[in-house]
């Protein structure tokens, strides 16, 4: 009997022990923990971006507040900083600048202040340059940044999403036999820069998706997807996608 005791118990553990039953619930242990770390993740990482970008923002715009005389301060009026104040005292500066060249005599000083910097040649080229670009994103009428199409770059079977600038014209478009569009392709993460590219349109694909909608897709790397929309577009995923927690498989053996 003593001596088979020794193979009963290698029968027993060989059989189906607690052993082979602690392995997956350690693993599931650590899929659960790895999701909860991912979904955490996807809850601070944008408040704690947003909190800085805004914060930056406004710390730049408190700036503004040197513009006052000292006595006209919020720490000599009140005796301590109040944040903010600077960028609220920037928006007023930037509506009653609104009010004042919206009449005659206001437009005839901005001219007059024109013709001043437009005899410095460094400040001259400069000044025009800044703004004919915020003139082309404010106008109304304006057609740039407003569609959104892919174009194949940098090689043929790549394809890269680029926001439609203008149509060049003059010497660029008369050297060439087709009607092409300019195209700006933003590098990723960071789409304040990229690459000028003059394509036929007949080689873009035209998408329903916003500017704002493309460019978040390149700010996340391609994470974020925008929702699929028809050609008025609306909407038509009723929900936004998951995000990516993990692998199916991983996921299934929580």
């Amino acid at each position: 009997m003593s001596e088979q005791s020794p193979g009963a118990g290698q029968g027993q553990g060989s059989g189906q022990g607690p052993e082979p039953d602690d392995k997956p619930g350690k693993g599931g242990r650590f899929v659960t923990l790895r999701r909860w770390l991912i979904a955490g993740i996807l809850v601070w990482a944008p408040l704690a971006v947003t909190f800085w970008v805004v914060n930056a923002l406004i710390s730049f715009m408190d700036k503004s507040i040197v513009l006052l005389p000292a006595a006209y301060r919020p720490e000599a009026l009140l005796g301590f900083e109040l944040p903010g104040m600077g960028a609220f005292f920037a928006v007023v500066i930037v509506l009653l600048t609104g009010a004042l060249v919206a009449n005659i005599l206001g437009r005839s000083l901005i001219h007059a202040w024109e013709r001043l910097l437009n005899r410095i040649p460094l400040v001259r080229s400069i000044y025009s340059a800044v703004k004919q670009v915020v003139e082309t994103f404010v106008s109304q009428d304006s057609r740039s940044f407003r569609e959104v199409v892919l174009v194949e770059y940098p090689r043929r079977n790549a394809w890269s999403i680029a926001f439609v600038s203008g149509e060049p014209i003059g010497e660029v478009q008369d050297r060439t036999e087709e009607h092409l569009v300019t195209l700006f392709v933003p590098t990723a993460p960071n789409p304040t820069s990229g690459f000028v590219i003059m394509v036929p349109r007949s080689e873009l694909i035209e998408l329903n998706m916003t500017v704002e909608e493309g460019f978040r897709m390149v700010v996340s790397l391609g994470v974020v997807v925008p929702p699929r929309r028809d050609g008025n577009g609306r909407v038509l995923d009723t929900a936004p996608p998951e995000p990516y927690l993990g692998r199916a498989d991983s996921r299934d053996e929580d």
